[in-house]
């Protein structure tokens, strides 16, 4: 153990393909009974999917891949228009099945693992994004109880500040998240309830004018500190 790191290796990896090096970090939560049950599966050959690193519930971090190196958690998708999201990424799973709130010894651990991952790789806060956001036609997690505002007070990730709310214009919509870094291509609705399930958590039904405003904002300030 380094720094309170737990060392439980994967063989779930490769090199990055194409020269990339890590531009994002993309949360996840596991959607298992408890972290050993995750660390089970994400170490087991068979099942071909791993992550760089592990939070459980009670803090304890495990790293399973190295940085350097291509971990198997993100899948098929994108982010601002560039596939392979798993060759420039690093992979964070949460210990979580998303059904209740993040716990405040993994959320202080996480945030002391993404301050230290985004200065090593010259990451912005932009760059930390949700699994649900490049995959948002596949995948829910880290879901609607994450605290995405949190991680922004902190630099560690983003919070807009809202446009001008404008009557619902599902085109205008989908480009200005486009434009943010979302796949536009996956669809009107599960685009916004990707969006709204990191930055309005508790809205729902069809498009409306906070969302337009939401999304405006987002593609005018990819990089607004939180307020």
């Amino acid at each position: 153990m380094t720094d309170g790191i737990i060392a439980c290796p994967s063989p779930n990896f490769g090199p990055r393909r194409d020269g990339l090096t890590p531009e994002l970090v993309v949360i996840h939560y596991t959607a298992m009974p408890g972290a050993e049950e995750a660390l089970e599966r994400l170490c087991a050959p068979e099942h071909e999917v791993s992550a760089h690193y592990l939070i459980g519930r009670d803090g304890r971090l495990w790293q399973l891949v190295d940085e350097e190196m291509r971990a198997w958690h993100a899948g098929a998708g994108s982010w601002a228009g560039q596939g392979d999201v798993n060759s420039q990424s690093i992979g964070i799973e949460l210990d979580n099945s998303g059904l209740f709130p993040f716990s405040e010894p993994q959320m202080r651990r996480l945030e002391l693992l993404l301050s230290n991952i985004l200065r090593r790789w010259a990451i912005p806060p932009e760059g930390v994004i949700g699994h649900q956001d490049m995959a948002p036609a596949r995948k829910g997690d880290p879901g609607r109880r994450f605290d995405w505002r949190r991680l922004a007070l902190g630099n560690l990730s983003v919070w807009p500040d809202p446009g001008t709310p404008a009557p619902p214009d599902p085109s205008r919509f989908l480009a200005d998240l486009s434009a943010f870094g979302y796949p536009a291509d996956a669809g009107l609705a599960p685009v916004l309830e990707a969006a709204r399930a990191r930055f309005r958590p508790f809205a729902q039904g069809p498009l409306n004018p906070d969302d337009m405003a939401l999304a405006a904002g987002l593609a005018l300030d990819r990089s607004g500190p939180a307020t």
